[in-house]
């Protein structure tokens, strides 16, 4: 295991700027993901870390020591691909052990680690078999039990999911995870799924266009988003975002929306008199009502049994409110719509920067 530092990395390719000055620490032994839309330099990241880009300026270290200009093979990690890269023609046995006869280790430890990580995964049953004669699933466990009989100091994992069908991608994450208590292996993950991410990850880090726009556990950044961008992208439903002007009045503000409606101003929201704000408030936490909160008309109503989705317009804008509780609403009936301003946050309009004080 080792620590990961992350620091002022650059990356250009030619004249595009795609790693804009990176800082980020990661703790021996933390599960780090790296989330953000596709383009972000995610993915370019972590193969700067695993010396298959070269840094443009900036160092990353691990374990304490410099690999800037280490080559891969010597920066002892170990990468979980997207695609599993699996030899066609070797077994399971053979896939997991290739990197271990190649690194001349002994057959007796060979085959030690290889039954270790078989145990660990369940692959036992399926160690003579080729990699066509598996599932997906079958074929990620491989490629991950590849990683663990390396024993490295640090685990990547660039986007090792999206090629799972949903029901397998939710199994897999819970493995993956399950796998990181038990090793306690430094990792970083890459993926564009903030469900990924918030239910696999110690720490985030959210990109967009080469820099991090906030990095913390996923509580913190779920409840205190720096900004629209990282308030947008984590959350799903994804969080309202409701154009208004804030209105201060003695002690107390209020947010003045089209149409004359008003509503109180989140608590601990700052705001200067007449700025123009965007008031957010994610889908769970705004309440459907007869009469109080914003008049909107749904749209949409999406039951999932254990929820309902409505999607309602107000002042021409969708909202969604997500009720706990089975409703009996229906399309082009009139509702409230009341946020909690407790759970609400204000956001500039013009930076999209948190108005939180």
């Amino acid at each position: 295991m080792a620590a990961v530092t992350i620091a002022a990395v650059e990356k250009w390719f030619g004249s595009t700027h795609v790693i804009r000055g990176v800082d980020i620490d990661i703790a021996n032994g933390e599960f780090c993901v790296l989330v953000g839309p596709s383009g972000c330099g995610k993915s370019t990241l972590l193969r700067m870390i695993a010396g298959l880009e070269e840094i443009s300026a900036g160092e990353i270290a691990i374990g304490g020591t410099v690999v800037n200009r280490v080559r891969p093979k010597e920066r002892d990690i170990a990468t979980v691909f997207q695609n599993y890269a699996l030899y066609p023609h070797m077994t399971v046995r053979d896939n997991m052990s290739f990197a271990l006869m190649l690194a001349k280790q002994s057959k007796s430890e060979i085959t030690k680690r290889v039954a270790k990580a078989a145990d660990i995964l369940g692959l036992e049953p399926y160690l003579d078999r080729y990699p066509r004669q598996l599932s997906g699933g079958q074929r990620q466990r491989v490629a991950m039990g590849r990683a663990i009989v390396r024993d490295p100091q640090v685990f990547l994992f660039d986007e090792p999911l999206s090629n799972l069908d949903a029901k397998l991608r939710v199994q897999m994450r819970t493995e993956i995870k399950e796998l990181h208590q038990r090793l306690a292996t430094t990792s970083i993950y890459v993926t564009h799924d903030q469900i990924e991410a918030m239910t696999m990850a110690d720490k985030i880090v959210v990109m967009r266009d080469g820099v991090v726009e906030q990095i913390g556990d996923p509580l913190s950044l779920y409840d205190h988003p720096v900004n629209t961008f990282v308030a947008g992208f984590i959350g799903s439903p994804t969080m309202n975002m409701i154009p208004g002007l804030a209105r201060v009045k003695g002690n107390g503000a209020i947010v003045e929306f089209a149409g004359g409606v008003s509503l109180p101003a989140p608590i601990g929201a700052r705001a200067a008199d007449g700025q123009a704000v965007l008031y957010g408030v994610r889908p769970e936490h705004c309440r459907l009502t007869d009469r109080t909160g914003l008049p909107a008309d749904i749209v949409v109503v999406e039951p999932t049994g254990a929820d309902t989705q409505l999607y309602c317009r107000f002042n021409g804008q969708e909202l969604t409110s997500l009720a706990r509780d089975r409703v009996s609403c229906r399309p082009g009936d009139r509702v409230g719509l009341d946020p909690d301003p407790s759970r609400a946050h204000l956001f500039d309009a013009a930076s999209g920067r948190s108005l939180a004080a």
